[in-house]
């Protein structure tokens, strides 16, 4: 049986996962009308609001956005929480 600890890991990994490819995406350009441009909206849709607090007090330096580095590494943190009390 699977534990509720391993199902809330494997979740916060998803996620991590997904952040990383928002990244990822943002570097690439693409046409919003074709499957990549679908794709890449679904993920912003998930992805944004957890990142865009992080961009509201992290100001871009030298034209690179570091927010989704520590956006990364406070749900890393938050995952150990929680799997730490679970």
């Amino acid at each position: 049986m699977v534990s509720l600890a391993y199902v809330v890991m494997r979740l916060f990994e998803f996620y991590e996962i997904l952040v990383v490819v928002w990244c990822i995406l943002s570097w690439i350009p693409f046409s919003p009308d074709g499957l990549l441009g679908d794709v890449a909206t679904v993920i912003d849709r998930i992805v944004h609001p957890y990142v865009g607090v992080f961009q509201r007090f992290i100001p871009p330096v030298g034209g690179l956005d570091f927010s989704p580095v520590i956006a990364l590494v406070v749900l890393n943190f938050i995952e150990r929480l929680v799997v730490g009390i679970l």
